[in-house]
């Protein structure tokens, strides 16, 4: 008993100091934009102190922080659901289908997620250019897609493994096409499975940053890329970098604990197989 008490103690204290690993720089860039900019700077940093709105006020006067936003919320939206709209049938494809090399098939999709978005922003910034896409949230739509999708075919793809191909053959058997099996059961049963897929693309798609920056100048920028706006010839704005970074992922944050019961029930009902 007493071992098992110990195991308990060593365990709940290994824990604690994980989740202070993880909290503890988002706890410290919430306390600096709270701080004045002198106190950003004091050595040893000071963890009482008088909080101050002046940094929110400071960014919010910029007048930016409301466009930014909706460009976000549109972009990140729109991504996900050309995502699953796309990702579903070849999802299902790749579950249901057998073939040559599917594997090999299968493994390119996932491959495409791997690639860094820095080595494929330049020629989604050629293409741009030569479509006039530059600047415009149908751009940052597009390209979004090259990371979603490899996602969320790979993700669904081990939801649709988990339903069986005897509904399917039920089905057509009473004369559903192929179409109308996948639409009318597979994406039903599939649920959880397309909420957890959506939630992770929506959080990938809200915090990227490379393709915001490049891509874009004034109209379409998103959130992320508003810190470059404390990036001064007089130094880094710390304290209005992180009342922007702040609010930037309070939404995430808040939306994460909304649905968490959907994530959790989706990324246990079934597991992506090879």
């Amino acid at each position: 008993m007493a071992a098992r008490t110990r195991q308990r103690i060593i365990d709940l204290v290994g824990s604690l100091c994980i989740v202070f690993c993880f909290f503890m720089p988002f706890a410290w860039m919430v306390l600096m934009s709270f701080k004045t900019r002198l106190q950003t700077f004091e050595i040893p940093p000071r963890i009482f102190f008088t909080p101050t709105l002046e940094n929110y006020r400071d960014l919010f006067a910029r007048g930016i922080f409301g466009q930014y936003f909706q460009n976000s919320l549109v972009t990140a939206i729109g991504s996900v659901v050309l995502s699953l709209a796309i990702a579903a049938p070849a999802a299902y494809g790749l579950s249901r289908f057998r073939f040559k090399q599917k594997q090999d098939v299968a493994f390119w999709i996932l491959s495409i997620r791997m690639a860094p978005a820095i080595a494929v922003v330049i020629p989604y910034f050629m293409i741009g250019r030569f479509l006039g896409l530059l600047d415009t949230r149908l751009a940052l739509i597009i390209s979004y897609l090259s990371f979603n999708i490899p996602f969320a075919v790979w993700m669904l793809r081990g939801f649709m493994d988990e339903v069986p191909i005897e509904i399917d053959e039920a089905a057509m058997i009473d004369g559903c096409s192929r179409f109308e099996v996948f639409l009318r059961f597979i994406v039903p049963l599939s649920a959880n499975g397309f909420s957890a897929t959506a939630i992770l693309c929506l959080i990938h798609s809200w915090n990227e940053f490379t393709f915001s920056l490049f891509l874009t100048t004034t109209r379409a920028r998103t959130l992320p890329t508003i810190v470059t706006q404390f990036l001064t010839f007089q130094g880094v704005m710390w304290g209005e970098m992180s009342a922007a970074a702040t609010l930037t992922v309070i939404p995430v944050v808040v939306f994460a604990l909304l649905v968490r019961n959907h994530l959790i029930a989706g990324l246990t009902f079934g597991a992506i197989k090879e």
